[in-house]
């Protein structure tokens, strides 16, 4: 599944296709989503200029001229396509996976395709953004300054579980996910087998210069490209070329004088990497 990376990737992608657009064209070819499109999708969508596309979380949002809130998921094989007037490789007929075509005022075209069915594409009104199900229970943003080592002190402090399995709660820290908990906590050389609440405050100051260290570097290289992700554009994302310890089992550690293989384990059914030599 796309972590945060991918999704504010995607989300800056799509900015230039959609935001300030209005959007006169809107094809529903399938509804039965993760959560089923809306009957009046169509025509609360029509119509409406883009006023500003942000992401929130792994949500993708777009709000609307009208008030209300178009919030995307891309699930686990979601994709979402731009594509320009005079672009080569714009489709003219959907294709078997193409379940949304969005087109807007100067004919740029935007396509929701997802084999698996596990994404979303829904509305909300604004004022009811904040209390939506999908949205109401999310913790904060890495990416913003309330990530602070006491913030990360008085969360992780009471939980038992492992540091890595709390990387993934979003209740606590959005947008982290498989690969990203383990490049952070290699950064900062912690164990992902350590209880959350062993971590010492030098840690927590160093975990969270790691979070926003990592997932930046993400963002910048496009996000990391294993499966279906690609970018808005098309193009495949390279932080994969980047991994430290994710999918290196068996490969020597990076860091210079350590010699260590990389380990993995799995923890909450998620596969985890590590240094046995530079994490503990």
């Amino acid at each position: 599944m796309p972590e945060l990376p991918e999704v504010e990737t995607v989300c800056r992608g799509l900015r230039g296709f959609l935001e300030h657009h209005t959007l006169t064209d809107v094809l529903v070819r399938r509804r039965d989503l993760r959560v089923p499109i809306p009957p009046d999708f169509e025509q609360r969508l029509s119509g409406q200029t883009v006023q500003q596309l942000t992401r929130r979380a792994k949500y993708i949002l777009g709000y609307l001229q009208s008030g209300d809130v178009l919030i995307a998921h891309l699930g686990m094989s979601g994709r979402l396509f731009g594509y320009r007037a005079d672009d080569p490789k714009r489709p003219t007929e959907p294709a078997k996976h193409d379940h949304v075509w969005l087109r807007t005022e100067q004919d740029t075209l935007l396509c929701y395709t997802d084999p698996r069915r596990f994404g979303l594409l829904t509305l909300c009104p604004s004022e009811k953004l904040a209390s939506h199900p999908l949205l109401k229970d999310l913790g904060i943003e890495p990416l913003s300054t309330d990530l602070t080592p006491r913030f990360l002190k008085d969360q992780l402090s009471r939980k038992q579980v492992p540091i890595k399995v709390a990387l993934l709660d979003q209740a606590l820290i959005v947008g982290i996910g498989n690969i990203y908990a383990s490049e952070i906590l290699f950064r900062a050389h912690i164990s992902p087998l350590r209880p959350a609440s062993s971590l010492t405050t030098q840690e927590h100051s160093a975990l969270c210069k790691s979070i926003p260290a990592i997932l930046t570097r993400a963002i910048e290289a496009g996000g990391s490209t294993l499966r279906d992700y690609v970018q808005a554009d098309g193009e495949l994302g390279s932080f994969q070329n980047l991994f430290a310890v994710y999918d290196r089992e068996g490969a020597p550690c990076q860091t210079r004088g350590c010699g260590a293989a990389i380990q993995r384990t799995v923890q909450a059914a998620r596969a985890t990497y590590f240094c046995p030599s530079c994490q503990r």
